[in-house]
């Protein structure tokens, strides 16, 4: 069907090329690519308007970009006054009508919280880094690390400064667990861990002690302040209240799609868990086109590089799983996971592995687990993660996500709701890889059991399954941990049963344990945080999947190194159990 042009359209090239349009030619030439050209039309403005802005500056975004700096002045005092205002107006609601005590995680108490963690670091980055940055990085911090580096390359000051701070900590724990001696017990056990990653590292000669001391470290100092101070517990639980509160937006979400029902009543992993993976995949690409996260993954990865000499992903990832889900958590750094080693691939799965999501302790807490004892197990396991997993699996290529080679990420979106849209469907993807994985491993794992079942009916114990034999093997490590020696078999089939099924089934079989006095308040302790993780196949299926839709070139490098971050997730969160035995006083448990 021919198209027909009005009158005043004529074509003047034979071969179709340009069209004249009442005097204005459209030109179609392969060398723009199929586009089209417009020539500009001849105006003359019109109005009082529109004759103001053209003697100013042509038009708004003209005026806006001539005078940037100057609106840009103007929203800030603006917008400042707008917070200050609303604060004081909380500040008088609060003072006149709410007769409730201060709480620094709730109410008008959060808002404080929240402005002064906000200028702080507005006064900090704008005006005392600005002005005074380069003269203390001239005169202190150059001078400090100057001394430390010489002090470092002598080996005696290294093995000295060592063994001081082993003997520190030792004097502590000596001191510390008089009258309660067994605590002790648990160190065994951080010993034998420690050396069977020695022991089963690949690649022992190229192990970097520095970062297996400091997560080491880090791990017990979080223990010290998040297990034996107070402030420091409650402080961490209200963060981690507010991002499951957050990501719990996803669920509205959820609900809206497909209903209350499969979402709020019945919770059906597939649509009231996996869809918060579309909220949290678009917020994470809205962030990136930002710069956001790439600012935040820069600042971290230099904070905790000069600590433990990682790179920038493995640092983001260690902070980011204690509050988000190994998927959630992988997606803040989507764009480097096809150029990452397999040392760095191994310290995020590993990482993954070995901490919880903010979003389900909901459901562990359901269960009885305490939920102080679930925050401080997920923070004590993230430089746990780089301390053991860097033991098991040394580098041995040079990093690109380093922080001084890191490549900075080419945004491929024109704007934030592009960005949006692009990170809302990206989600498909991955959700389907993770369901996929999901019902092939515990298929699998049923397979096994019915074949064990099956062999044990023959011999007259129709109940044999993974978890009976796991919880038996696990009975010299639990002792070891510090469990008490009568109740080692119990935990060890809690612990069998989160590694063959999952936490949730574990967490649920602890609870009916603990109400029947089964546990007492030590081992109901250890067995909380030795089950703080995603260590089961289900959960390396998941991980597989989410990885292998954002990387397909690292689905070789995912196979060979799975299997390893698995029991290395394992021993992070047997060492984090062990430390929280050693720390925790007796008349503090439960």
């Amino acid at each position: 069907m021919d198209i027909i042009y009005p009158k005043e359209v004529k074509r003047a090239s034979a071969e179709g090329n340009d069209i004249e349009m009442g005097g204005d030619t459209e030109k179609r030439n392969g060398d723009n690519n199929g586009m089209v050209y417009h020539e500009p039309l001849d105006h003359e403005p019109s109005g009082f308007l529109e004759t103001t802005l053209a003697r100013l500056g042509g038009s708004t975004e003209t005026f806006m970009k001539n005078n940037s700096n100057s609106l840009k002045m103007i929203s800030i005092f603006v917008f400042n006054g707008a917070v200050i205002g609303y604060f004081f107006g909380c500040l008088y609601y609060w003072m006149t009508y709410v007769n409730t005590p201060l709480e620094l995680c709730s109410g008008f108490g959060s808002l404080i919280a929240f402005l002064s963690i906000i200028y702080f670091f507005l006064v900090y980055f704008f005006f005392i880094k600005k002005y005074f940055g380069s003269w203390f990085h001239r005169t202190v911090w150059r001078r400090l690390t100057n001394a430390t580096d010489c002090c470092w390359k002598f080996p005696l000051f290294r093995w000295a400064l060592t063994l001081a701070i082993i003997g520190g900590i030792l004097l502590f724990l000596i001191i510390d667990s008089r009258g309660s001696e067994h605590r002790l017990i648990s160190l065994i056990g951080l010993v034998v861990l420690l050396l069977l990653g020695f022991l089963f590292s690949k690649h022992p000669g190229r192990i970097n002690w520095r970062s297996v001391s400091m997560g080491l470290l880090l791990q017990f100092a979080f223990g010290l302040i998040f297990i034996r101070w107070d402030t420091g517990r409650l402080a961490l639980q209200c963060f981690s209240d507010k991002v499951s509160t957050f990501l719990g937006y996803g669920v509205d979400g959820a609900a809206f799609v497909f209903g209350d029902l499969l979402v709020r009543e019945q919770k059906v992993f597939a649509f009231s868990t996996l869809p918060v993976i579309f909220f949290f995949s678009m917020l994470v690409e809205v962030l990136f086109f930002w710069g956001a996260l790439q600012w935040f993954c820069q600042k971290l990865g230099e904070l905790l590089r000069a600590a433990t000499d990682t790179t920038v992903c493995e640092s983001v990832i260690a902070v980011g799983n204690v509050f988000l889900g190994m998927t959630e958590s992988v997606l803040m750094i989507k764009p480097y996971v096809a150029v990452l080693t397999p040392s760095e691939l191994h310290v995020i799965m590993a990482s993954g592995f070995a901490t919880v999501s903010g979003t389900i302790l909901a459901s562990y807490i359901g269960f009885g687990a305490e939920p102080a004892h679930l925050v401080t197990a997920s923070v004590m396991s993230a430089p746990a993660a780089i301390c053991y997993a860097k033991l098991l699996l040394p580098e041995t290529k040079r990093s690109l996500t380093a922080v001084d080679n890191i490549r900075p990420i080419v945004r491929e979106d024109r704007s934030a709701l592009s960005a949006a849209t692009r990170g809302a469907t990206n989600g498909i993807a991955l959700i389907l890889n993770i369901v996929a994985n999901l019902v092939a491993f515990v298929a699998f794992i049923a397979f096994v059991n019915g074949v064990l079942g099956y062999a044990g009916d023959l011999l007259g114990n129709p109940g044999l399954n993974l978890e009976w034999i796991l919880g038996k093997v696990f009975i010299p490590l639990c002792w070891i941990m510090g469990v008490p020696w009568e109740e080692c078999e119990s935990v060890g089939s809690l612990i069998g049963l989160k590694t063959v099924v999952n936490e949730f089934v574990a967490y649920q079989r602890m609870g009916e344990m603990k109400a029947q006095g089964l546990l007492s308040a030590r081992g109901e302790l250890i067995a909380t945080y030795a089950l703080c993780g995603f260590t089961n196949p289900a959960s390396a299926g998941i991980l597989i999947g989410a990885f292998a839709a954002m990387a397909p070139n690292q689905r070789e490098t995912l196979s060979s190194t799975a299997v390893r971050a698995f029991f290395c997730g394992c021993g992070i969160c047997f060492m984090t159990a062990c430390i929280a035995a050693l720390l925790m006083p007796e008349g503090s448990f439960g």
